[in-house]
């Protein structure tokens, strides 16, 4: 397991100095995030990421790809807004995960990765069925692409998402759907603990995110994001349970806020994260 960072891709984002930085960091692989997409069909954005990669020698482990329209990360208006789940957005962030995955294919990166939203957890809801259709596109495509597509975690149990996973895999086949676990968000939004989560889903998953957070405290909102050590996430029997079943991955550190305290907060969390990995 290595450690690496989260680094968003803007219009103005100067790629070169963020992976320079990643480097003083003592750090050497990230995850890439885009929610632009004008940046996706930018072929001058590509090749300075690419350019970058090869001139810092960061391994890229996976293109996290957002989506346009109204998002918003609460636990009413997100069953209306997030991911593929709302009818109105569907088609247009379909088109866009595909956009990302041709974006990912010129970057050479092959894990992709995405919120798909609250996708139903009783799998006879109409909404259940259309939801996987509109994933089982994207799998299609992140194939011919040469990638694996990864579910995030967060909006759905790891019941539900194991469910899915298994119903692409009955029609897709496997070998190219797997998850990117962000242990934090399984806490915020109040769906499970993540260390037994991995006992449900540990086969599958191919990246992690080094993120902590607390409980939710009222039916509205999430729980609150914190540095990593400060929130419900048990990072020893975290890690732990991660070497027991044989996960190999990064580790991507993510902390949600911006300027020196995300960095501060961003080297703690690699300290933490090593002592536990490397302790014998």
């Amino acid at each position: 397991m290595k450690i690496g960072v989260l680094i968003e891709l803007f219009e103005d984002t100067d790629i070169d100095a963020k992976f320079a930085e990643l480097r003083l960091m003592g750090m050497e692989s990230c995850q890439l995030v885009c929610w632009n997409r004008r940046i996706l069909h930018d072929d001058s954005a590509a090749e300075a990421v690419n350019r970058a990669v090869e001139k810092h020698g960061v391994k890229i482990s996976a293109f996290w790809c957002g989506w346009e329209g109204r998002k918003v990360w609460d636990f009413y208006e997100g069953q209306l807004t997030l991911g593929l789940v709302p009818s109105d957005y569907r088609v247009e962030r379909v088109k866009m995960l595909m956009e990302g995955s041709d974006f990912a294919k010129k970057i050479h990166v092959t894990d992709f990765a995405t919120h798909v939203g609250y996708m139903p957890e009783n799998p006879y809801d109409p909404k259940y069925a259309q939801v996987l259709l509109a994933c089982k596109a994207v799998v299609e495509k992140c194939k011919e692409n040469g990638q694996n597509f990864l579910f995030e975690t967060g909006q759905e149990t790891p019941v539900t998402l194991k469910r899915a996973i298994q119903d692409i895999e009955k029609e897709l086949g496997k070998g190219n759907v797997g998850i990117n676990l962000d242990p934090a968000n399984l806490i915020m939004y109040g769906k499970a603990n993540p260390v037994d989560a991995l006992d449900v889903f540990g086969e599958y998953v191919r990246g992690i995110h080094g993120k902590d957070g607390l409980y939710p405290t009222d039916g509205h909102h999430l729980g609150a994001e914190v540095p990593l050590g400060q929130g419900k996430v048990n990072y020893p029997a975290f890690i732990a349970r991660l070497k027991e079943i044989g996960y190999e991955g990064d580790i991507t550190i993510e902390r949600e806020i911006s300027g020196e305290e995300q960095k501060k907060d961003i080297l703690m969390a690699k300290e933490i994260l090593e002592r536990l990995i490397y302790q014998r």
